[in-house]
């Protein structure tokens, strides 16, 4: 009786093995990272998305800047704005992306995107894709770098959440096989595991971390997730200096609020979706999603945001202009370090870590609260104190 809806239902299901098939023969093509430090320009792309996006977008964007006026000017940064990132021009265009927004992004090294609203089953618009997911999949954004820090608590996490596969790389391509029986898929490569297995481990023996931990179900996901934690375990003996643990994520997210085990973690390495669950748990830590920058890292392009998403709600309650720039801000300082100018991103964060302590310019996300200009022109009024203060120590 089910016989033409299976029929149906394997018809997508190859289509779905044949694009993933083609992808991981593509993303084994791109050997090298760019080296920023050889290119006469770097472009950054600047793309405020919709919802908050664009106001919060736009303090960042006003310190970056000012912070490379001086090579702005001497023609080796260059800004473009990129418009069109909407929902609803990508409703028009019935796209995720819209091809001539996605011609502009290629033309960048480096893109500073504010949030973007995902329609959602139920809320009454069709059925894009992420924005997100297909900038990742279309830029080959294979890393998710989000770090989280509380000195005081002795709280150092980096989580590498690996970007264009597990249940994310086709969420949208589902079966609905019959009205009573939904599947969809989860993938995992070969390609796509090593490289951000190997990013996490040189990132850990750069940086001086002696321990990564390898994140996954494979209790239970035992096909896909055991891939994952098989090639980490491979990858973890080319570095035999730092210690390689293994967590299942559901005790992992209870670790973290654990105060006697939580300040053994040091970096993280796991599949999509639990990489985007527990870093929100862990920016918790300090201050909320508002306060944690993200990078998406490949290795032509690489794209820096905000951690969470596009809050309509407060567009539609008249609230957008109290938002909070800091995750936007966080983000910035990584894009900084990314392209090579470390000393500004680290004065940037240097200049956040002030500015969100003080209490006199508390973001409430309302009117009894500072707004987000205002926010934006403290951090810079800060910046210019903390740049001052290094050259009359010069």
């Amino acid at each position: 009786m089910y016989e033409e809806k299976i029929s149906a239902a394997l018809a997508s299901y190859e289509k779905l093995l044949r694009e993933q098939l083609e992808r991981n023969e593509k993303i084994k093509e791109t050997k090298e990272f760019v080296d920023y430090s050889t290119l006469e320009k770097i472009i950054i792309g600047v793309c405020g998305g919709d919802g908050i996006g664009p106001v919060i977008t736009s303090e960042a964007a006003k310190v970056l800047e000012f912070l490379l006026k001086k090579d702005v000017e001497a023609g080796k940064i260059e800004f473009r704005n990129i418009e069109g990132l909407t929902i609803e021009n990508r409703i028009a265009k019935m796209q995720p992306i819209p091809d001539d927004v996605m011609e502009e992004l290629k033309k960048c090294h480096v893109i500073l995107k504010g949030p973007t609203t995902t329609p959602q089953a139920g809320d009454g618009l069709p059925n894009i894709e992420s924005a997100n997911v297909a900038m990742r999949k279309a830029l080959d954004l294979f890393a998710n770098l989000r770090p989280v820090r509380i000195p005081e608590e002795g709280i150092d996490w980096t989580f590498f959440r690996e970007n264009t596969e597990g249940a994310y790389a086709v969420g949208s391509k589902g079966v609905n096989v019959t009205d009573e029986l939904a599947l969809d898929f989860v993938v995992t490569t070969t390609e796509g595991t090593e490289r951000i297995a190997r990013l996490a481990y040189n990132y850990a023996k750069n940086n001086k971390k002696d321990r990564v931990s390898i994140i996954q179900k494979a209790n239970v996901i035992k096909t896909t997730d055991g891939k994952f934690l098989n090639i980490c375990r491979e990858i973890s003996k080319d570095y035999p200096e730092i210690t390689t643990d293994e967590w299942y994520i559901d005790i992992c997210t209870a670790k973290l609020i654990d105060k006697k085990r939580r300040t053994d973690f040091k970096v993280f390495v796991l599949p999509n979706l639990y990489g985007d669950i527990i870093t929100d748990e862990a920016a918790e830590f300090q201050g909320g999603v508002g306060t944690a920058g993200s990078a998406n890292i490949g290795k032509r392009y690489a794209m820096f945001e905000a951690i969470h998403g596009s809050a309509p709600r407060m567009v539609k309650e008249g609230r957008a202009q109290y938002a909070d720039p800091c995750s936007m801000l966080r983000a910035a300082a990584m894009l900084l370090s990314h392209i090579g100018y470390i000393e500004e991103s680290v004065n940037l964060d240097k200049a956040l870590d002030i500015c969100m302590a003080d209490e006199s310019m508390k973001i409430t996300g309302r009117d009894d609260g500072c707004s987000c200009t205002d926010f934006g022109n403290f951090v810079m009024d800060t910046l210019v104190k903390i740049t001052n203060s290094d050259k009359e120590m010069i």
